[in-house]
C-alpha cells in the first residue's frame, strides 16, 4: 500500500471513528420514527384487527381481550375490509381498546428514547422500555402461529419459513440491537456527571 493510499484509508478511518456520536443520535431518531409511526397506526381499525393473532396467542397480553384464542380465526379482516359483524366481534373484544392503549405507550418510548439526546436518564427510561418492547414483540415468533408458513400441501412450512407476519417481528432485532447501544450511551453519560 503506497503512503498516500495509507494517508486516505487513516483519514477515511479517523472520519468514521468520529461519527459514533452521530450514528447514537440517528439511532434515536429511527426509534422515534419507527415507534411513532407504528404507535399511530393502533389508532387505526386496521392495524388494531391485524395485531389480534400475536396478542390473542400471547400468554403476557391475551387477558387484555375478551376471547380466547383461536377464536379471532372466524373474524379476520383483510386490510382495509370492513364487514359490521366481524367490526362488532373486535368492539366486543377489545380489539380497539387494547390497540389504543399499546398505540400510546408505544409513541411513548420512541419519544423518552429520543429524548435521551437531551437528557440521559430520561433516554435510560426509554432506551429500556423499548428492550422490554422488543423482547415482548420477539415473543410472537414463540407463541403466535401465525408467523410461520403453514402446511398448505407445498412441503414448504415452519421453521425457518416466517411468513409476513413472521418478517415483521423479526425485524425487531435490529431495534433491540440499537436500543442496547442507546441504553448504553445513557448509562455512559449519567456516570461521567457522576
Amino acid at each position: 500500500m503506497t503512503t498516500k493510499l495509507k494517508d486516505l484509508f487513516y483519514t477515511f478511518l479517523n472520519i468514521a471513528a468520529s461519527t459514533q456520536k452521530l450514528g447514537i443520535n440517528l439511532i434515536r431518531v429511527a426509534i422515534l420514527i419507527i415507534f411513532v409511526w407504528i404507535g399511530g397506526l393502533k389508532f387505526y381499525n386496521y392495524e388494531a384487527e391485524g395485531i389480534v393473532p400475536f396478542v390473542a396467542n400471547s400468554p403476557f397480553m391475551s387477558f387484555f381481550y375478551t376471547k380466547s384464542a383461536p377464536e379471532y380465526k372466524e373474524y379476520k379482516l383483510k386490510e382495509g375490509e370492513f364487514n359490521e359483524a366481524k367490526h362488532q366481534w373486535h368492539v366486543e373484544n377489545n380489539t380497539y381498546g387494547f390497540s389504543h392503549g399499546l398505540g400510546i405507550l408505544i409513541m411513548g418510548i420512541g419519544i423518552l428514547t429520543f429524548l435521551g439526546i437531551f437528557s440521559p436518564k430520561i433516554g435510560l427510561v426509554g432506551a429500556g422500555l423499548a428492550i422490554i418492547m422488543t423482547i415482548g414483540t420477539l415473543s410472537f415468533l414463540v407463541t403466535t402461529p401465525e408467523v410461520w408458513v403453514p402446511d398448505l400441501g407445498s412441503g414448504e412450512h415452519g421453521f425457518p419459513l416466517l411468513t409476513g407476519a413472521g418478517r415483521l417481528v423479526i425485524k425487531d432485532t435490529a431495534i433491540i440491537a440499537g436500543a442496547l447501544v442507546v441504553l448504553s450511551d445513557c448509562a455512559q453519560r449519567i456516570l461521567k456527571k457522576k
